[in-house]
């Protein structure tokens, strides 16, 4: 069902990529659109994509007289429900929303959404490789880069494949994707969540608007996914990296074996350009809908084996007098920083640190005791992380990036690594993790041999 926008106030709250996104798609569809934002046009970047659309500025702050007067609200992924804005709204009645929700509304082809706490994104960009493949025309984004909402304005879509944080699913109503997949869970993000539970049942709203004819895939061997997806509405099938599934997708140590109605079909792993336990994980995943959906194990399997992974996620930046520099800036949160650690043998120079997101650097404790031998820390988190782990392994502190790519080459012996995964978001330091990432590569390459 298309909502009808038509000289309704529309106010859309944030000012990035998806915000400024939205107001072009609602000034276009005759809304009287208004953005607002708590920051001023000059520290905004691309306001000038909405030169010439009849948007209003609420710029500086958020006027609660005209979220109050407004026929709809809706939120950019990274603004909070508890902004008071927001909640006076709601409130007063008003209609709240996410871009998602907005975009499900319209978006006519079937949706595979993916959710959890990492691997979302390669997940997503191997699944929409896989469709294309096929020859699907397919649409791949979501918190991944491409907001739906911009999917829009091409049309004619076979498959959507969109990775969704629990930020998108808090405003959600009507959306039901096709499959809906969670990948794993781990602690993530309680600098905005008050507690773990909160941010569970958060991303557990993907599946609440599913019916019997939806499916859920989920990771069997993740304690906390088999525990929250006890009561789902939707049908269940299961991916496990530690077994083979009766009826799934399942790994013996060298073959993904994948088992549907009596029939068995397996894949080596060893042909995958994704390295790692996790990126079996994700594969796997990824290669459920498209199978399920009629998509042939030969051309599914050839577009996964030949990905070569994402920027910033667990990249080999250069090999420098024996030892490899690893780029892992995606690694935003702990759990990340564990599976990337489980890939390399000790000794590891560790680079950790960032704006501090609540999780518990503790469960970090036993691979640094074993491989860390030296942790470097950056950023508003650095005296946390020392807390927790700094007697564990020898630690020392860098007042930048640059500055702890020095040290790391002067403590790392040849038989080493290098490991850059900050576990801590990037905006204490940096634009993003896009940034993060693409300095510390700078740093590297600029390394003399």
């Amino acid at each position: 069902m298309r909502r009808d926008y038509q000289e309704k106030k529309v106010i859309v709250v944030g000012a990035g990529r998806t915000g400024l996104a939205l107001c072009a798609y609602f000034a276009r569809r005759g809304a009287r659109t208004t953005l607002s934002d708590r920051r001023q046009a000059n520290e905004i970047d691309g306001l000038d994509a909405l030169v010439g659309l009849p948007v209003a500025y609420d710029l500086g702050g958020h006027s609660e007289e005209l979220f109050l007067a407004a026929d709809l609200v809706v939120v950019s992924p990274g603004v909070p429900l508890t902004v008071s804005a927001v909640t006076a709204a709601q409130r007063a009645g008003v209609p709240v929303l996410g871009e998602i929700e907005i975009a499900f509304d319209e978006f006519a082809a079937p949706l595979a959404a993916i959710t959890g706490t990492n691997g979302k994104s390669t997940t997503t960009t191997v699944m929409g490789e896989i469709f294309k493949a096929w020859g699907k025309r397919t649409f791949v984004g979501g918190n991944l880069g491409t907001p739906l909402i911009e999917a829009l304005e091409e049309g004619n879509w076979d498959w959507g494949v969109v990775e969704l944080s629990s930020f998108q699913l808090e405003a959600i109503v009507d959306f039901c994707p096709r499959y809906a997949l969670l990948l794993n869970l781990t602690e993530d993000h309680l600098d905005r969540y008050p507690d773990m539970a909160s941010y569970v049942a958060a991303k557990m709203r993907i599946f609440e608007n599913m019916g019997g004819d939806d499916l859920a895939i989920l990771n069997a061997e993740d304690p906390l996914v088999v525990e929250a997806a006890r009561a789902i509405p939707p049908r269940k099938l299961w991916f496990s990296s530690a077994r083979v599934l009766d009826e799934g997708m399942g790994f013996d140590g060298t073959h993904i074996v994948w088992r549907r109605a009596g029939v068995e079909t397996r894949f080596p792993v060893s042909e995958l350009r994704l390295k790692g336990l996790h990126n079996v994980e994700n594969v796997m995943a990824a290669l459920l809908p498209p199978l399920l959906e009629g998509c042939s194990a030969a051309v599914a399997w050839e577009a996964a084996r030949a990905f070569a992974g994402l920027p910033h996620r667990m990249v080999e930046v250069r090999v420098l007098n024996g030892v490899p520099w690893y780029n892992d800036s995606k690694g935003t949160n702990v759990g990340s920083v564990l599976k990337s650690l489980a890939g390399l043998s000790a000794p590891v120079t560790l680079i950790a640190g960032g704006k501090d997101k609540g999780g518990d650097y503790g469960v970090l404790a036993d691979p640094v005791r074993e491989k860390v031998a030296h942790l470097i820390l950056i950023g508003q988190a650095s005296d946390r992380i020392d807390r927790e782990l700094g007697a564990l392994t020898h630690t020392l502190r860098a007042a930048s990036l640059e500055e702890a790519v020095g040290r790391a080459r002067e403590l790392t012996p040849a038989g080493g690594a290098v490991l850059f995964s900050p576990g801590c978001s990037s905006f204490d330091m940096f634009k993003n993790y896009e940034e993060r990432g693409e300095r510390f590569a700078r740093a590297v390459l600029d390394l003399a041999d």
